[in-house]
């Protein structure tokens, strides 16, 4: 029987594991509880490796060498020793809150993904891009990258433009590599992009603050999606035989009557609006609502623009510090008194260091009387108010020059929109309108208020998994009411009914196999802790004498290498317990730890042979096309991934800019 390369490369990997292992335990003086934590260690990859549940895995073998290390203590205690671990660390993982966003936001993403709204927005975003080299490339890594901020889930990214992209680029001629590499890179950006479930499950582990987690993976995600379209662009121009140009048919869409009919008055779409509100054959109504369409990128950088004057020249609060000044210069301890501070008794009846009441005809504040002077009233007022100074009305700041070039700026770029508003562009960015705004707006509120602190990550997925349902309910509605059968509310209520309800199965499915791995993860860290593994493993690492450079290499490869073989749930629960110690260690901060972590995992799941992404592309793709067609599209990708990795590593404020910058 032939075997397939896949398991051979399986079982070659997890016989290496073993030796290794082996001959760790051969060269050993005596088998220390030390050498059992490796031994286990070693053990739950292979396992996991063979397809045993990963989670029953953890709690299984955590619990029997917990049993172990227990035992060689006190064997009389050791099985009621280790029932209290198991308990302790299940109560800890379900008192976690951090863990709550995770079904809410899991519920959202399946909810936009059965909202039939990616092929939508799929085929408005290739007509926009449609004069770029590549632009069906181009418009799949774009889709790919919106689609990741509302589901995070690489499985349904994968599968949904698998079979929506995938066959529209092999029928425009695209080569079988670029279309594949495309559609599993663009799908990996949900490890990333918030709202990210992995930077949740980190933050649970390494006690990071998942906002500012958030905050960071922004530009990175942004960074890295950047550098895939750079490559598909460069790629198209260099060898257009690769991706080539869309035809002249594809590249235009249907006008209404109402375009049809303004469009033989003017090509610019602006101008014949204008002109068509002053003709009385035509519906103003529709008119009007057609230009104010027209004119919303122009509204839109406007607003920008106003915003962003009133937040550079908004006056400088200052803080008067004055009579704090001087109440702290004025206080001294009179001598009397600071003889007397060792005990506590009344101060003297007749010293002036005492309280003593005020005279009887000092009722309240008197008024100066009519005639007297400024300088009197002055000395008749308190020391309090005659400290304080005059407060004058604050004064705005003028504005950068940075400002005034980005207003030129944005003055151009309104020019520009106006001039090239024609009617097919019009009818594009209407489609564009309503495929794109309502999910950016559910983005938009979910990310905004968890990044400026409106909301904990929690409330803010209760109100994405809320938006959600009124997201998937307004298009289905929509739906109803095209294909004209029936009363399209009851539709709409049917089918919003069996959408939430297997969206509520694939998320209970999907959260109890996260919550589960935590339990599993949690019992088997902490009895490999007490086998003394870690110690073991600090000792290791801090003996090579490396230096912080040689440590986040040798750290950002072996997790690397372990994304072959482990999903990142496994990676992050089993394995990030044994590196963030030894952050410390080496002045590395978590966060930005966490940002190379997610960014790394990217680059296990396009890597061969154990690819995630291509056996989601190979379950939708048509039977031509083979898995190593998919695997060779995915090697350039990957090569970016690290070019990605190592910009963030030697330009660290692309991920820490925006978290310092919010919260200092």
């Amino acid at each position: 029987m032939k075997i397939r390369k896949e398991l051979w490369f399986g079982f070659s990997l997890m016989a290496l594991i073993l030796a290794g292992i082996a001959v760790v335990l051969l060269q050993a003086d005596t088998i220390t509880n030390g050498h059992l934590g490796l031994l286990m260690l070693a053990l739950i990859v292979v396992a996991i490796m063979l397809g045993f549940p990963t989670a029953f895995t953890l709690m299984g073998m955590g619990m029997f060498f917990g049993w172990l290390a227990y035992r060689s203590v006190n064997p009389d205690l050791a099985v009621r020793q280790v029932l209290d671990l198991m308990v302790q660390r299940t109560y800890s993982v379900m008192s976690n809150d951090v863990l709550i966003a995770v079904p809410l936001f899991v519920f959202m993403g399946y909810l936009v993904e059965r909202a039939n709204l990616i092929e939508r927005l799929f085929k408005s975003l290739h007509l926009s891009l449609s004069r770029l080299p590549g632009a069906l490339a181009v418009a799949t890594i774009v889709t790919c990258a919106i689609f990741a901020t509302a589901t995070g889930i690489v499985g349904a990214v994968v599968t949904l433009m698998g079979l929506l992209a995938f066959p529209a680029m092999l029928r425009a001629g695209y080569n079988v590599k670029i279309a594949a590499g495309s559609i599993t890179a663009g799908g990996c950006l949900g490890i990333l992009i918030p709202p990210s479930v992995l930077l949740i499950v980190y933050g649970a582990t390494a006690g990071v603050s998942v906002v500012k987690l958030y905050a960071g993976a922004f530009f990175p995600g942004i960074m890295l999606a950047g550098l895939y379209v750079g490559y598909v662009i460069l790629m198209a121009k260099w060898k257009p035989h690769l991706a080539p140009p869309l035809s002249e048919s594809e590249r235009t869409v249907e006008l209404p009557p109402l375009s049809n009919a303004l469009a033989t008055r003017s090509r610019n779409a602006l101008v014949g609006l204008a002109g068509a509100l002053r003709a009385s054959t035509l519906s103003k109504p529709r008119v009007a609502g057609q230009l104010f369409v027209s004119l919303l990128p122009a509204i839109a950088i406007a607003a920008v623009l106003a915003l962003t004057y009133n937040a550079v020249t908004a006056p400088v609060a200052g803080v008067d510090t004055t009579g704090l000044v001087q109440s702290g210069g004025a206080i001294e301890a009179e001598p009397e008194f600071t003889e007397q501070s060792d005990s506590l008794g009344e101060p003297p009846q007749g010293d002036s260091s005492g309280l003593q009441e005020p005279p009887k005809d000092t009722d309240g504040a008197q008024e100066p009387p009519a005639n007297a002077t400024p300088v009197a009233a002055a000395k008749e007022a308190t020391p309090a108010e005659a400290a304080k100074p005059e407060t004058a009305e604050p004064q705005r700041v003028p504005a950068p020059t940075w400002y005034w070039v980005f207003l030129g700026l944005g003055a151009a770029g309104i020019a520009l929109v106006f001039w090239l508003m024609n009617w097919q562009r019009l009818e594009i960015f209407k489609m564009l309108l309503a495929s794109f705004f309502p999910l950016a707006v559910l983005i938009i509120g979910v990310l905004g208020s968890i990044v400026f602190g409106l909301a904990t990550p929690t409330e803010a997925a209760a109100v994405g998994a809320f938006g959600g349902v009124l997201l998937t309910a307004a298009y289905r509605f929509q739906a109803a009411r095209q294909r004209n059968g029936g009363n399209p509310l009851v539709t709409t209520l049917k089918e919003l009914g069996g959408i939430m309800k297997e969206s509520s199965f694939l998320t209970a499915k999907t959260s109890a196999m996260v919550c589960w791995l935590f339990v599993g993860s949690s019992i088997f860290s902490a009895s490999f802790a007490l086998l003394g593994g870690q110690d073991i493993i600090e000792r290791w690492v801090l003996s090579l004498g490396l230096n912080t450079l040689q440590f986040m290499l040798l750290s950002q490869f072996i997790i690397f290498i372990l994304g072959w073989p482990l999903e990142w749930t496994e990676i992050i629960v089993i394995f990030m317990p044994i590196f963030i110690p030894l952050l410390a260690k080496f002045n590395v901060d978590p966060l930005f730890f966490g940002l190379l972590v997610a960014l790394n995992l990217q680059t296990a799941f396009l890597s061969p042979p154990v690819a995630m992404a291509a056996f989601y592309l190979k379950g939708v793709s048509p039977p031509h096309v083979t898995l190593n067609q998919i695997f060779a599209g995915m090697l350039p990708f990957m090569a970016i991934q690290v070019i990605a990795l190592t910009l963030l590593y030697v330009f660290p404020q692309i991920g820490l800019w925006l978290p310092e910058l919010l919260y200092k």
